[in-house]
């Protein structure tokens, strides 16, 4: 009898596939609306990360200093193809934009002043608001529930929301506490002899 033959692993994704994907979510994605579009496309579509995967480097790039999107691209990139696939998915998602934003003032002025210019900005607004919202739920379903995950969101809120205390000093003392609560424990008895 035959051992089975061992799985072949994934074939890496390639740099240019890598950089295609990042520069159309980058020319096509407004406002805050990329994380959902990178989460369909790295995740439902091209499967290249699991949803775990996907809510680690999410929650990462939330918490680092700089631009989230940027922040989960670089992780995504370096997640698939090391520190060349973290430069290659940055370049990529910026080099779109780069060049709208450049064309977009030189001829700001003429925009302005187009029929309805307005009412488009303020449409695509709302729908990246609703594409967050969308990702929100959307991984907060996949997360485990737990009874101190729900008590740091909610004291975040109310320190933040209601008594309007600054952020940074909020965060900085309640994401040691929700490190803590989250981190994984070994059940009791268990690697004691």
């Amino acid at each position: 009898m035959t051992a089975p033959l061992p799985a072949t692993p994934p074939a890496p994704v390639s740099l240019f596939a890598l950089y295609r994907v990042f520069f159309v979510l980058g020319l096509l994605s407004f406002g805050g609306g990329v994380s959902a579009w990178m989460h369909r496309e790295v995740v439902q579509v091209h499967g290249w990360m699991s949803d775990h995967e996907f809510i680690s480097g999410f929650a990462l790039g939330q918490i680092l200093p700089g631009v989230n999107s940027a922040n989960l691209a670089v992780y995504i990139g370096q997640h698939l193809r090391g520190p060349p696939g973290a430069a290659v998915a940055l370049v990529g998602m910026l080099t779109g934009p780069f060049v709208v934003v450049i064309l977009a003032a030189v001829a700001y002025h003429r925009l302005v002043g187009l029929p309805g210019f307005a009412a488009a900005t303020a449409g695509v607004a709302a729908v990246a608001v609703g594409m967050l919202l969308r990702l929100g739920f959307t991984l907060a379903g996949r997360v485990p529930r737990r009874v101190a995950a729900y008590a740091v969101m909610l004291a975040t809120f109310v320190a933040v929301g209601v008594l309007k205390w600054p952020l940074v000093p909020v965060v900085a003392v309640l994401a040691p506490i929700s490190i803590i609560a989250a981190w994984p424990r070994s059940p009791k008895g268990r690697g004691h002899a």
